[in-house]
């Protein structure tokens, strides 16, 4: 299909000729809590999405090694018990290996704000130099590209994922939500793209304007 679409169109995705092939990553991150100035970063799941789409063979996914294991109440929710976190990767290979993936392209998040703060800090304390690149918000651009869903209720992920049909195999996983908002991610641009709103600029402005709006909602 892909050589197809390439014959078709007589360019290879991430032409340069072709600005909509870009490469763009989407990235979710795991966490011992929900204070991205305290807790720590356990895992790191991320998916490459150019122009034909999402590129699962240019996907990441990780667990970080860390002295302090989380508690049983959170390993509920994020799924990586103490076994995977004793095996973890240590964490400045690991974030080294993150930057090195992301290799400059810009990022795109649910509720990104927090996944970015998880990773600036987690980069500090390991002396790692954190992806300058910047991120683009789907939760503010949903609500902007769909005001009527934001204003009857619209504001999580899963809200969002019901919202335009779109399954999770399994929530709080960082890869499987990455794909899961990699899938929100074209939706979105499509819609997006028949309002006239292009590029990564063009719906950063848009989700900006909408944040401003929502008074940082």
């Amino acid at each position: 299909m892909l050589g197809a679409l390439r014959k078709l169109f007589g360019r290879e995705p991430g032409d340069a000729a072709d600005p909509a092939a870009d490469r763009w990553v989407v990235v979710d991150t795991e966490t011992s809590g929900l204070d991205p100035e305290r807790d720590r970063l356990l895992g790191i799941g991320g998916v490459a999405v150019d122009g034909w789409g999402i590129r699962l063979a240019d996907s990441f996914e990780i667990v970080l090694r860390g002295e302090a294991i989380g508690d049983a109440t959170n390993i509920l929710v994020h799924g990586i018990g103490h076994g995977a976190q004793a095996r973890g990767v240590p964490v400045a290979e690991a974030l080294a290996a993150y930057r090195d993936w992301v290799a400059g392209a810009p990022l795109v998040g649910f509720h990104a704000d927090f996944d970015r703060a998880v990773l600036r800090n987690a980069c500090a304390r390991a002396n790692v130099d954190a992806p300058d690149a910047p991120w683009l918000d789907l939760a503010p651009l949903a609500g902007a590209l769909v005001p009527d869903a934001y204003r009857y209720g619209g504001r999580s992920l899963d809200d969002w994922l019901a919202a335009f049909g779109i399954e999770c195999t399994i929530r709080h996983n960082a890869a499987a939500d990455a794909l899961a908002t990699a899938e929100l991610l074209l939706r979105l641009r499509s819609l997006a793209g028949r309002q006239g709103t292009r590029g990564h600029a063009g719906l950063m402005k848009v989700a900006r304007q909408q944040k401003w709006l929502a008074g940082g909602d």
